[in-house]
């Protein structure tokens, strides 16, 4: 990646901080109101400099469409300190059975994200696009067991997990697509089993790189 200027690593870290906070990129409108910008324009040309650095990738036709660019994984050992784990595949569609067992472990530099991811899960599916979550991503997940209403989770339903934006009220949980051609998941807590197995704090694209 091309050296950045100090408001360029500004904004980067800017969105780096929105996305683990709020589980997805912030609009060019939010990014002017962080940064003073006099208008929409100014955040965008600094949006399109940090992409032609191949600090972000730009996505047309969403308004959050940024992704940030880190290096390809490299493979790792269990016993390196800086190693994260990528645990089974998680459908951002329909859910999937998942696989408890580490499929490999991927050297990545934690301090990317804040707070700082405990493993990997690669992504399936469109169901999370509009949050600039797409196939074959590797999404950085968090260890929790609970959650906030907006934050996006990877949620267990039985020996069943999925992606999806997490909504509760009282004991009615929705896990929400961010793609209108999906439908929302809705969970009764009176009557179905409901765990949180951590939340998105990161995302980072494979560029294509095979993970075995």
């Amino acid at each position: 990646m091309d050296p950045l200027t100090r408001r360029q690593s500004e904004i980067l870290g800017f969105i780096r901080q929105h996305i683990a906070g709020h589980g997805m990129p912030p609009t060019r409108a939010e990014i002017v109101q962080a940064f003073g910008f006099r208008s929409l324009t100014a955040a965008e040309d600094h949006l399109r400099a940090l992409a032609r650095k191949g600090a972000i990738e730009l996505m047309p036709g969403t308004s959050r469409g940024i992704r940030v660019v880190a290096d390809d994984p490299a493979p790792a050992a269990a016993n390196d300190d800086d190693a994260l784990p990528l645990v089974g595949r998680v459908a951002a569609g329909v859910p999937i059975t998942a696989v408890e067992q580490i499929e490999s472990w991927y050297r990545i530099d934690r301090h990317l994200f804040h707070p700082q991811p405990d493993f990997l899960l690669r992504v399936q599916g469109w169901s999370m696009r509009d949050a600039g979550i797409l196939p074959d991503d590797l999404l950085a997940v968090q260890r929790v067991e609970t959650a906030e209403n907006g934050q996006i989770v990877v949620a267990r339903i039985g020996d069943e997990v999925t992606v999806k934006r997490f909504q509760r009220s009282g004991s009615i949980v929705r896990l929400l697509p961010a793609n209108p051609d999906f439908a929302p998941i809705r969970i009764d807590l009176r009557q179905q089993e409901l765990a949180i197995e951590g939340r998105a704090v990161g995302l980072l694209r494979t560029g294509g790189f095979a993970l075995a």
